[in-house]
């Protein structure tokens, strides 16, 4: 069956099996991943700290050795010698599902290019579970990750998103929330928005209100504690027009994850522009930009 890949004694097949890990209950995990982390030649993970607390949880004694952004340029070469020697190899993140924010897409992308069996076991997810819990329409959503932390480098990335016709996710330090969420306000508009933190843990939160309401309460309350994903809803109609600068930087956003068409189309239906006029600024991009 697709997905479940041939086992040869007992051992998952050879490859790289990227295990979705909970994000903060550690009951939130599935049987296929606990096997395949019980009988993997090895885990990357992350830090070996946080995932030796899973493995304890459930009597798991597979090797550990650690991948991260400090060290993957050095270890991928190794890892990838491991996976020549058929071995199989589960990667995790520290929580949720690997590749979202961590180092974990060099490594996949140069094993499928070495011709490396690649699979994943699917499992829990910060960004959908607080777009789940949000109110905010999950029909179409764009992740956006960590923003810069300077003030300035913010707003234009943010500037860049605001014609994008979908709920925004993000995650965001404690620290800087109540500043990022401010830049929010002003480069989105007001838009409905929800701060989800500590997901799936005991004391769970999520506070749903506009943009500027949720900056002025953490701006008065403080830092909060707990690991902390944001959700803006998508443009308000009052706030989709945008300059031709804007224009560009959103449409090079929707280039980036879908055909030039449908970017034109998506990107057309946000601002209110015509469709035609957006897609000949789009081919223009592609035309100054092969990367576009």
């Amino acid at each position: 069956m697709r997905g479940e890949p041939e086992r040869i004694g007992g051992s998952p097949a050879p490859g790289l099996h990227l295990v979705a890990t909970p994000i903060g209950n550690l009951g939130d995990i599935t049987q296929r991943a606990l096997e395949l982390l019980r009988t993997a030649d090895l885990i990357v993970c992350e830090d070996t700290r946080v995932t030796a607390k899973l493995l304890s949880r459930y009597g798991i004694a597979t090797r550990m050795l650690p991948y991260h952004e400090h060290n993957a340029e050095r270890m991928r070469p190794e890892l990838l010698q491991r996976l020549a020697e058929g071995r199989a190899i589960a990667l995790v993140s520290d929580a949720g599902t690997p590749l979202v924010s961590d180092p974990g897409y060099k490594l996949v992308r140069e094993a499928i290019a070495a011709g490396h069996e690649v699979t994943a076991l699917p499992g829990a997810s910060a960004s959908l579970t607080a777009l789940l819990l949000s109110g905010l329409p999950p029909d179409r959503f764009f992740f956006a990750g960590f923003l810069p932390p300077k003030s300035g480098e913010r707003r234009r990335d943010l500037a860049g998103l605001a014609a994008i016709p979908a709920t925004l996710i993000f995650y965001e330090s404690a620290n800087r929330l109540a500043d990022s969420l401010a830049d929010m306000r002003a480069a989105l508009g007001d838009r409905p928005a929800a701060v989800a933190r500590e997901l799936t843990k005991l004391h769970e939160e999520v506070r749903r209100g506009s943009l500027g309401v949720l900056a002025d309460h953490y701006a008065k309350a403080g830092p909060p504690k707990g690991e902390i994903v944001i959700v803006a809803g998508p443009p308000l109609a009052e706030t989709t027009a945008v300059s031709d600068a804007d224009l560009d930087r959103a449409l090079k956003q929707a280039l980036a994850h879908m055909s030039l068409k449908d970017a034109a189309a998506a990107v057309a239906a946000a601002t209110g522009r015509p469709r035609r006029e957006i897609y000949a600024r789009a081919l223009a991009l592609v035309g100054d930009d092969p990367d576009a």
